[in-house]
Order: C-alpha cells, then structure tokens, then sequence
C-alpha cells in the first residue's frame, strides 16, 4: 500500500474549502449562513453541474472535489442535497465531471463515499471493479463525447470478489468475471498465506487489481489513451477501507 497517500481534508480549508465546494462542485447554495456559502449540515445544494460549470474545471480540481467529499463522508458532515430539484435540473442535460468504475459491493456505494449529487459522475459497478469491452465503450462515451474529465477506479478492502479469485472459485458466468482477476493475484508480491481468507492479502490484490484495470484500460483504448497524452482527462485509481471510510488514492 506504499504507493497510496492518505488524503487529508485539512488541506482544503477555509478560502481554499469553499473555493473549492462553489467552483468544483458547481452548485447553488440554497441556504445561507453568515453570507458564506459552505457545505455544512442545514445547507442545500439544489442546482446539477452546468457544461460550463464543468468546463471550467481541470482533472486535478475534479479530483481535489472527489477528496474533499470523501472527507466530509469520513466526518459525517455531508451536504444536504435537494435531490429532487437536482433531478429536475438534470432532466434535460447531464454534465457530470468523472467516471467511478468501482465495485458492486453494497458497502462501497461510490457516489455516497464522494457525496456527490444527482448529475456529477458518471458512475460504472461490476463485481471486483474490472474493465471490459462494455465498460470501456461505456468511459470513451462519457469522457470523449460528454466531456468527463476523470476516471477513478476504485477498490475496497475486503473484496469478496477478489478473495473469490485468489481460491478460483467456479459459478456460472462469475468464473469468467474472476478469471480477469488472476493477473493481480500472480503480480502481487506476499510472502504470508496466500489464500481468500488472508484479508492482508485480499487487500494486497485489490490494490494490485486496481493499477492492473488503469493499465489495461490505457491499453485497450486508443481514445481514451490519446485524451489522457493530451492532458484532457486523468485517469486514478484509489482504494476505499471500509472499515474508516478513507478512500486512498495513488499518488
């Protein structure tokens, strides 16, 4: 895991915090307090990401916004979103600023550990976070034609899929699935037991698994290749503990 750095979400505050929650985020305060508009708890962020909102916005931004959510998720401090006036205001035009290509777990809903709203990211779940034909057609749309600028995979701790994958665990269409595992688990260097019940090790494969989907996914798409040589998009990869709620990403 050395090649994670905790973010601190102490990084972004004052001036800096709410620069960074107005313009990143690009959304309308419908509460005040003390003339300052901050995401705090009785705040409601109503209004969906505009195209020019987004446009402004670099892959670093976009990142630095999707740390700071996770900090705000840490401390249970999260922004009251008016979700139904978010849908109303996305209805006719979607321009969300990342993809999330994370896994299907229950316990790692990525939206919520960013405390993004309805319009914000494009949002990819499959068991184990890996990349496909499906999924990269899927990221060379939001990315090439709809203008994301991020792509974050996401792995977790404790990561049934990929403790599936280290015993190769056979059932239906899922043996398949985890076979596209098996990459991370030969590449990841351990010297304990290397068995699904070892979760030490399950993490170790999971961080493994998530720089083996990054170079796939430069691998096997051109366009999205050619947008990430040019500096238009950023494509990450990070790690979710869902025992404290930090998400990790790599430096």
């Amino acid at each position: 895991m050395k090649n994670f750095v905790k973010f601190s979400s102490d990084k972004f505050s004052g001036s800096n915090r709410r620069a960074v929650l107005k313009t990143v985020l690009g959304l309308t305060v419908a509460g005040v307090i003390g003339g300052v508009g901050m995401a705090v708890p009785g705040v409601s962020y109503a209004a969906s990401m505009t195209k020019e909102e987004r446009d402004k916005l670099s892959p670093d931004d976009i990142i630095a916004s999707l740390k700071e959510g996770n900090g705000r998720f840490r401390s249970g401090k999260l922004t009251q979103h008016d979700y139904l006036a978010q849908k109303r205001a996305s209805a006719l035009g979607q321009f969300p600023a990342a993809v999330l290509l994370s896994c299907i777990d229950s316990r790692a809903p990525a939206e919520i550990l960013f405390d993004t709203g309805i319009g914000e990211t494009f949002n990819a779940r499959i068991a184990g976070n890996i990349s496909n034909d499906d999924i990269l057609g899927s990221m060379e749309f939001a990315c090439a034609a709809a203008g994301a600028k991020v792509i974050l995979v996401l792995g977790h701790t404790a990561c049934g899929a990929v403790a599936g994958a280290i015993d190769k665990v056979e059932l239906g269409n899922l043996t398949g699935l985890l076979d596209k595992i098996q990459p991370a688990v030969k590449a990841t260097e351990y010297s304990g037991e290397r068995k699904g019940s070892n979760s030490e090790f399950v993490d170790a494969v999971a961080a493994t698994n998530v720089k083996l989907t990054i170079e796939e996914i430069r691998e096997n798409s051109e366009i999205l290749e050619k947008l990430e040589k040019e500096g238009k998009i950023k494509i990450v990869g990070a790690m979710y503990n869902l025992a404290d709620g930090t998400v990790e990403f790599y430096s």
